[in-house]
């Protein structure tokens, strides 16, 4: 901006603000419900944008993210309950388990074209499901594995438990900052730009001296292990892991996340995340009309708005622009 021009406002700058005032109104109400459903927004805020990441940025159909958040579920309460780990060291190696399942499936999968690949990530994330019911040895099967004590931190010899929605929120929401952050960085930086040219003409991309498989396995690992991290979180916030949280209701509910806000799209997606970790809880009336409406909400926006509501508002700062460019033509002649 020149000096003395008035201030403006970056969409970034606005999204920061909005984002910021959102996160401070749950511990301002104090209310229990409200925090549970903030924890709850925050981790999915950080699960969507991981798949945004994969599908959004990189152009990959990826249905394997709701194993992710599994796998970082399971082997978290795992070391913790078994082998008497704290959450603190259970967590970033259970996400490790994640990130291995996820290159895995990845690498074995990318030789094939992306509607194949898309069908190959949804039966891994299918098999899933399966072994945690059925590996009871290890999983414990439908009963899952209760009684996950919450984290502790000691701070200056205080000890602070992380057993109320009051405190874990902010535990919830210190996390969902440092990976928003660690996916903005990369985003907007030259592997994030490697990973739009590959969504937008890999041929091309490659032609460049890009690798494909390496970013795509790149996005896909730094996804698994945000995603893992989250999921273990989001369990012992619950304080027990079963197999639901490998549902197919999850993958649904990242995927109308990520279409609604705008895929390839930051600050559409966060709030779209916010948003539809709230509509969960209006809806609990029924479980089954929950899933009706989400689908039918989910054709419609393919139909109807396909790039998302970012692109609904991108579209109309394109439209104001080309009038403002023919107005300046008409004043010229």
């Amino acid at each position: 901006a020149k000096p003395g021009a008035p201030a403006t406002f970056t969409p970034n700058v606005v999204g920061l603000l909005a984002v910021a005032a959102l996160a401070f109104i749950p511990p301002l109400t104090g209310d229990q419900y409200v925090l549970t459903v903030g924890i709850s927004a925050a981790l999915f805020a950080v699960i969507a944008m991981g798949f945004n990441l994969v599908y959004g940025y990189t152009g990959l159909l990826c249905f394997a993210q709701v194993s992710f958040l599994g796998i970082g579920a399971y082997a978290a309460a795992i070391f913790v309950t078994r082998f008497g780990w704290s959450f603190w060291l259970a967590a970033p190696v259970g996400a490790l388990f994640s990130t291995a399942f996820g290159l895995i499936v990845a690498y074995s999968s990318l030789r094939l074209s992306r509607h194949s690949f898309g069908i190959a990530t949804l039966v891994a994330s299918l098999l899933c499901l399966i072994v945690a019911r059925d590996w009871v040895s290890v999983t414990r099967g439908p009963m899952g594995i209760p009684g996950l004590t919450p984290p502790q931190l000691s701070l200056g010899g205080q000890a602070i438990v992380f057993d109320r929605p009051d405190t874990f929120y902010w535990l919830a929401l210190a996390y969902a900052v440092v990976a928003l952050l660690l996916m903005w960085r990369l985003i907007h930086s030259r592997i994030g730009r490697a990973f739009m040219a590959i969504r937008q003409n890999e041929p091309l991309a490659q032609s460049q001296g890009i690798s494909p498989l390496r970013y795509k396995l790149l996005s896909t690992g730094v996804s698994a292990y945000l995603t893992g991290i989250a999921g273990a979180l989001l369990v012992f916030q619950l304080t027990i892991v079963d197999p639901s949280i490998l549902d197919f209701y999850y993958t649904e509910t990242m995927l109308i996340m990520v279409v609604i806000g705008g895929a390839g799209s930051f600050w559409g997606v966060l709030f779209a995340a916010v948003v539809f970790s709230m509509l969960p809880d209006l809806l609990r009336f029924s479980q089954d009309l929950r899933m009706v409406l989400y689908g039918a909400l989910l054709i419609g926006a393919m139909i109807y708005f396909p790039k998302g509501v970012a692109g609904l508002f991108r579209n109309r700062q394109i439209d104001a622009w080309r009038l403002r460019l023919k107005a300046a033509d008409k004043g010229k002649r």
